[in-house]
């Protein structure tokens, strides 16, 4: 049994902790936070873009500590899960590897692509597993199609155009703090860029264009240069949308022999073949808000069980998307196409 100890009632805290609850080998034995009103199960304040809102939680059997070094020092904690903000993911993970846990820690890995070298090297050093909660590839619309690019059944993917646009956030005070989380540029885009890392690869260039505002990159439309013979691959996110749109992401893709179209709301994964036909792709799940974080969790829990990093959770992969992030801002604030090197 894989003893879980999650750090932050946050949100996503909240949300890893009811995904966690369907795992198999595995269960939440601590918790760790500031809020004693959390602690103690009045988790009602908490809200987020998707999923349920908080309620009173049923906490028995579960330690809760105040303190991080408390639950670094539990002995019934095996995989610390770092679902606090953004900006204090470095220094959490580096004790908890240095105090001999695996780690799990929310996108993104960080907010400076150096802390998140150091996050690497740290787990190497400790001998431990350093993974990264990028849950997009475990959605089945997204896990279909990097099945699909990467096994090569339609042929080499030739192009492809990611989309991912949000309200401005304001379900906490912490999640519209660039200071803290980066900005729609990181906190948001990182999914498509980890995506796009996992399908294709890391591109030698990027070129954006976008929308600042109070000095972070809130909107992006990005060519990732693959240069001759590398797939024509394009993203656009930011957080410029109306209350009346709140949140879409979808993708169209170009393979030689099908094209995979998908938007959330309005078009679900659809297959166009070379023979005309036009077909809903069959997906697994059961449309439940947490099931993919369930999935994700899970590949981590399996991934301490045997000792081997699971590749969509991969440290130095989340790392990549960080600096492809990055890099975008620069050419936004630049104008010019900037090398990832």
């Amino acid at each position: 049994m894989i003893r879980i100890g999650i750090v932050g009632v946050g949100f996503m805290g909240m949300i890893h902790y009811l995904a966690a609850r369907k795992l198999q080998g595995a269960k939440v034995t601590a918790l760790c936070s500031r809020d004693e009103k959390k602690l103690a199960g009045d988790w009602r304040s908490i809200q987020g873009n998707f999923g349920p809102r908080g309620e009173m939680m049923d906490l028995g059997g579960i330690k809760k500590h105040r303190r991080l070094e408390d639950l670094l020092g539990d002995p019934d904690v095996d995989l610390v899960d770092i679902c606090n903000p953004t900006h204090l993911h470095p220094e959490t993970a580096i004790k908890a590897l240095e105090a001999g846990k695996h780690v799990l820690v929310e996108k993104a890995i960080a907010l400076d692509p150096k802390d998140a070298g150091a996050m690497v090297e740290a787990a190497a050093k400790a001998g431990r597993l350093l993974m990264v909660a990028h849950v997009l590839p475990f959605f089945p619309e997204f896990a279909y199609a990097a099945q699909v690019i990467r096994g090569g059944k339609y042929g080499k993917l030739l192009s492809g155009h990611f989309k991912r646009v949000i309200s401005k956030p304001d379900w906490s005070s912490e999640i519209g703090d660039a200071s803290k989380t980066g900005g729609p540029a990181i906190d948001l885009h990182i999914h498509d860029t980890h995506f796009i890392g996992l399908v294709c690869g890391v591109p030698a260039q990027v070129f954006s264009t976008g929308v600042i505002e109070s000095g972070a990159v809130s909107y992006l439309t990005t060519q990732y240069l693959y240069g001759s013979g590398g797939p024509a691959i394009s993203c656009s996110s930011g957080a410029l949308a109306q209350k009346g749109r709140p949140f879409v992401h979808g993708v169209e893709l170009y393979l030689e022999r099908a094209t995979l179209v998908y938007e959330s709301g309005t078009c679900p994964l659809t297959l166009l073949t070379a023979d005309g036909k036009s077909e809903q792709v069959k997906l697994p799940g059961d449309g439940e808000a947490t099931t993919a974080f369930t999935l994700e969790i899970q590949a981590a829990v399996d991934g301490v069980a045997k000792g081997l990093e699971p590749d969509l959770l991969s440290g130095k992969l989340a790392r990549d998307a960080l600096v492809l992030c990055h890099r975008e801002c620069e050419s936004v604030r630049t104008g010019q196409a900037v090398a990832i090197a």
